[in-house]
């Protein structure tokens, strides 16, 4: 006679297995007629899962970051065309177009076989699965982590470190590293971490805290910057974006004091000038004026 523990636990594999007879496996993505995907992983497996929705921005709809739109865009182009290039940190405030400037690269490049996959920071020690995966596609896929940080305490850093410049990136050319943050070094930074920098012969040597915080984004060949916008280039975003949703909606609009003071007074109880606050004027100014 099995032991009760036995018996409940013959019971437990049972309904799992009926469980899983029941719940279909994920379908495959046709790469060719889908060109971004999330990885999603749970009790049941993991795998791709294709992107439902896309932002349909584009690239000149980005606009004060010429410097880092063209640096990312050489990037690119190298990389579609089979030749070098580097995983690429986007860092900086929030809102400024990190995040909106990877979707627009996937909208202008996707007919040349670009592809984006969307990894969360939960899923980084999947990432040499996911490569292997992706590694005989005939196309050319960005690894899309968004909004990346890690707390002190949070070992998972470790899989994107080792992902970086392990093995598997060298021996697959079809796949890249795009992440965005708003730390530049994706880790909290703490005035502790100084306490044991040392001056040897002149020469400043940082501590064991600050080089090992360093040594995750220096692994990024390209680091881009974004900052705050100031008042006009605000004001100029924000413009492009009422006339854009005014026209798609059939409303006439001109540019006048009364928008412009709207559009300050929007920002200044953000906190913030950005290309995220410009938008999110821009609909209720248009939403406000059909409407009325």
């Amino acid at each position: 006679m099995k032991h009760p523990i036995d018996a409940l636990i013959d019971d437990a594999r049972e309904l799992t297995r009926r469980a899983l007879s029941v719940v279909p496996a994920p379908a495959a993505v046709d790469w060719a007629a889908c060109p971004a995907a999330v990885w999603q992983s749970g009790l049941l497996g993991a795998g791709f899962v294709a992107h439902g929705s896309l932002d349909d921005i584009g690239l000149d709809d980005l606009m004060w970051i010429d410097d880092q739109k063209a640096q990312i865009d050489l990037n690119t182009r190298q990389f579609l065309a089979g030749l070098p290039a580097n995983n690429v940190l986007l860092w900086g405030s929030r809102g400024t177009g990190k995040s909106s400037l990877v979707h627009a690269l996937l909208n202008r490049y996707a007919e040349d076989g670009l592809r984006l996959v969307e990894v969360s920071k939960h899923d980084l020690a999947a990432l040499p699965r996911i490569v292997r995966r992706l590694r005989d596609a005939p196309y050319r896929f960005v690894l899309f982590c968004d909004d990346l940080s890690f707390e002190a305490d949070d070992a998972s850093y470790k899989e994107l470190k080792s992902a970086l410049e392990g093995s598997m990136f060298k021996t697959s050319g079809n796949v890249l590293i795009y992440a965005t943050s708003n730390r530049r070094h994706l880790l909290p930074e703490y005035a502790s971490d100084n306490q044991h920098t040392v001056v040897r012969e002149g020469e400043l040597h940082e501590s064991e805290a600050v080089e090992e915080k360093i040594s995750l984004s220096d692994r990024f060949g390209l680091w881009l910057s974004f900052y705050p916008f100031r008042q006009d280039a605000y004001l100029d975003v924000v413009g492009h974006w009422v006339s854009r949703l005014a026209q798609r909606h059939g409303l006439d609009f001109t540019w006048n004091d009364e928008v412009r003071a709207a559009a300050l007074r929007w920002a200044l109880a953000r906190g913030v000038r950005s290309g995220r606050t410009a938008q999110h004027f821009a609909r209720h100014w248009v939403g406000k004026s059909l409407l009325d």
